[in-house]
């Protein structure tokens, strides 16, 4: 266990101590819901004194552990001074109800409100939160924690335009090196190395299946027990920022009889073979090497429409070897150029194009007909 990790378990058990009760509304005013979730819901407040804004976060005690809603407020507290993670404010209490704390506030909602369906986002608006989200990762991870649920819900925009956008929601969060039982889920944020666990009692799908037959089956299964990795996030990160491009996901299943994960597999084998025989025929040789150069190997067709310095970045991410796979404090040195084909990026402009005029005319119609009424 890091220094990092022992601190913050000696933290919780003495903000436990000093955990007090309060009256939400007495010392808060509550403005709007900012988000809810199976964590429970987060609120915009301003504190009637001072009148400072903040996001209020509300776990049900029913059903949160004390100390789980411990560690997330501390981790968030202490270790989050990275300008890209969201902070807490140092207030915590308990009501009736709810274990609560309160937290930096992100008025411009979050990452999945501005990725539009199949279109995403403009490329220099994507490589600036890419950009971000690399330095508060590697903030974390040089800390000794992991953040393990990297998705566009849990990365808040302090401007319209991601200039500045913070990651949050450290519910997941755990040190490196901490053994836990694997998941796999049907996504593609879940990792290829998950797939050990398809089926068992943890997997999402048996406890979402409702099969009594088949929960009976994996009850038999062995708990497959894992490392926390920081390679975990860093595969995220890969699928987040393709989504952010294209506003899809490369496939629906991080699974090997997913058709368009295996398509990405076999690009991905080819390419490393090629890079492989490259740095073989870069060394001196003994004897004339008369190999004739293999083409390359043929694109994977949902990442066509990228650059080759996206799909370096894309491949250096998306590993399917988690020890091999890019930090992503690595994924830095791709900023800067062209991810996507000039003709991709024009299609996609004209696209959004279409789109804004689309939902401008709707709204303008929208209005004509409430003035009717």
């Amino acid at each position: 266990m890091t220094a990092a990790a022992e601190l913050l378990e000696e933290m919780c058990h003495l903000t436990a101590q000093s955990l007090t009760a309060m009256d939400t509304s007495e010392h808060f005013q509550l403005l709007k819901p900012l988000g809810e979730g199976s964590y429970g819901k987060v609120t915009l407040a301003v504190h009637r004194k001072r009148g400072t804004p903040m996001a209020l976060k509300f776990f049900p005690r029913k059903s949160t552990s004390l100390f789980s809603f411990l560690r997330e407020y501390n981790v968030s507290l202490s270790f989050c001074t990275h300008p890209s993670l969201t902070r807490a404010l140092g207030i915590v209490y308990f009501t009736p109800s709810h274990y609560v704390f309160a937290q930096q506030a992100s008025l411009f909602g979050d990452l999945y409100d501005v990725i539009l369906p199949e279109l995403g986002m403009e490329e220099d608006c994507c490589q600036r939160v890419v950009s971000q989200l690399c330095g508060g990762l590697s903030h974390l991870h040089s800390l000794g924690f992991v953040h393990r649920d990297l998705k566009p819900e849990n990365v808040f925009l302090c401007d319209s335009a991601c200039r500045w956008v913070k990651l949050g929601d450290f519910g997941m969060v755990k040190a490196k090196g901490t053994r836990v039982p694997e998941v796999w889920y049907s996504s593609p944020y879940c990792t290829p190395e998950a797939e050990v666990a398809r089926g068992n009692k943890d997997s999402w799908e048996s406890i979402n299946n409702g099969n009594d037959g088949l929960m009976e089956k994996n009850e038999n299964r062995k708990r497959v027990w894992v490392s926390v990795e920081p390679s975990t996030d860093s595969w995220a990160l890969g699928i987040l920022t393709y989504a952010m491009l294209t506003g899809s996901h490369p496939w629906e299943e991080t699974a090997n009889h997913c058709h368009s994960y295996q398509k990405y597999r076999e690009w991905f084998e080819q390419a490393k073979d090629s890079r492989d025989e490259e740095d073989v025929r870069a060394e001196p040789q003994t004897e004339p090497d008369n190999q004739e150069s293999k083409d390359c190997p043929a694109l994977a067709p949902q990442f066509a429409c990228f650059t080759q310095l996206a799909c370096s970045f894309f491949q250096s991410l998306l590993d399917p070897r988690p020890q091999l796979r890019g930090r992503p404090e690595e994924a830095l040195r791709f900023l800067g150029g062209d991810w996507m084909k000039a003709k991709e990026k024009m299609r996609l402009e004209e696209e959004r194009k279409r789109s804004t005029k689309k939902g401008a005319i709707s709204s303008v119609k929208e209005e004509e007909v409430r003035g009717e009424r």
